[in-house]
């Protein structure tokens, strides 16, 4: 038993955004029938990595059920806004506009079912000059800034998954499970707007009031932290770690544990403002120090000293990595996968991922 049992979700989903937020919900108990077209949704022609499954599908839509339906056919569209006379949550990411052109907005179905939750996941608020634009996820992160912070001092980058996405399906399912709240109390849904940008914009908070309130703009540096340090790899003899120094207290331990107590409170290194500012110089004292040990000595130090530290692991150490916790899900060739196991779940939606239009037939007889 779920959380959300008893719930039914419709969406008319594509990509990443829309089926992550849904995802969610059936993670939670829900039951979510995804609308698909006659060739199948997007994120499934990606690849054919998973056994014949594009590996975003394969993640993104264990769970829920898939029906066929071609909404310019009128028996079609009928079945689907019969479907949302039930419904409890509808969430859609079509191009701006195409879901109020289908009679599938809040004004159309708010009368007839008025505690359904809309959800409409675009690029772009649509108050704003750029409701229309198309937004894919390495647009939104090249438009909202998120790419200016990324990167090489001299060569900006996009984060290397999909963040855009992934952050926005996560905060329209944050926002669903607070309107079922208001629900509860109040018996009356509401309508939803989920833009990609204002989701990054949120996430480049920071940089954003460094340099509107301190005139301060945030450099790209890598793999270190842009107003944090020491926070970023060292190199030992036998590779790499990462420390990450957060407060008065572990500056002085790590340089307790480098042997190098003097530059506690060295004027250029005292505190973290005056070693962002002075992170040439401050490598130049403490990059020697790794680079003498092997990186089992350096972790020695380290543990012993309470200073975090992490490894920078490539995918195939993530594959064998001691901490990763896995799911077993089912393709629609009936063989499993083993997946990362979602964060604060003992375990997932036992729902397999659905071949195309597999649930199609059961849906039209049960809306007919």
């Amino acid at each position: 038993m779920g959380a959300l049992d008893g719930l039914l979700v419709v969406a008319i989903e594509q990509a990443v955004a829309a089926p992550v937020c849904t995802l969610r919900l059936a993670d939670g108990g829900a039951r979510v029938v995804k609308i698909e077209r006659a060739e199948g949704e997007t994120a499934r022609h990606y690849d054919k990595a998973v056994q014949g499954t594009s590996a975003y599908f394969a993640w993104l839509n264990r769970g829920k059920q898939s029906a066929v339906l071609d909404l310019k056919a009128a028996d079609d569209l009928g079945i689907l806004r019969r479907m949302l006379l039930k419904a409890d949550v509808f969430v859609q990411n079509l191009a701006p506009g195409a879901a109020a052109r289908l009679g599938l907005g809040a004004a159309d179905l708010h009368p007839h079912n008025p505690g359904l939750i809309l959800v409409d996941i675009l690029g772009y608020g649509q108050d704003t000059a750029y409701r229309a634009m198309r937004a894919y996820d390495m647009l939104v992160q090249a438009e909202s800034g998120l790419c200016a912070v990324t990167g090489t001092p001299d060569v900006p980058s996009k984060v290397g998954v999909s963040v855009a996405d992934i952050a926005t399906g996560m905060q329209a399912h944050a926002l669903i499970l607070e309107a079922l709240i208001e629900r509860s109390r109040s018996g009356r849904g509401k309508q939803i707007e989920v833009a990609m940008f204002d989701t990054m914009a949120d996430w480049m908070s920071v940089p954003l009031l460094h340099l509107e309130a301190a005139g301060r703009e945030t450099h790209r540096h890598g793999l270190a932290h842009a107003s944090i340090y020491p926070y970023r790899p060292y190199a030992c003899q036998d590779g790499q770690i990462v420390i990450a120094i957060q407060n008065p207290a572990e500056w002085a331990r790590l340089c307790a544990a480098l042997a190098r107590p003097d530059l506690t409170n060295d004027p250029r290194f005292a505190d973290n403002a005056a070693r962002v500012a002075n992170r040439a110089a401050l490598d130049a004292e403490i990059a020697p120090v790794f680079a003498a040990e092997t990186r089992q000595q350096m972790i020695a130090r380290l543990e012993a000293a309470q200073i975090a530290w992490g490894n920078v692991s490539t995918v195939a150490d993530l594959s064998q990595h001691p901490a990763l916790r896995r799911a077993a899900v089912t393709l629609p060739n009936g063989e499993a996968v083993a997946i990362p196991r979602p964060a604060g779940r003992q375990q997932i939606a036992q729902g397999a991922v659905p071949a195309l239009g597999q649930h199609t037939a059961a849906i039209r007889a049960e809306f007919a």
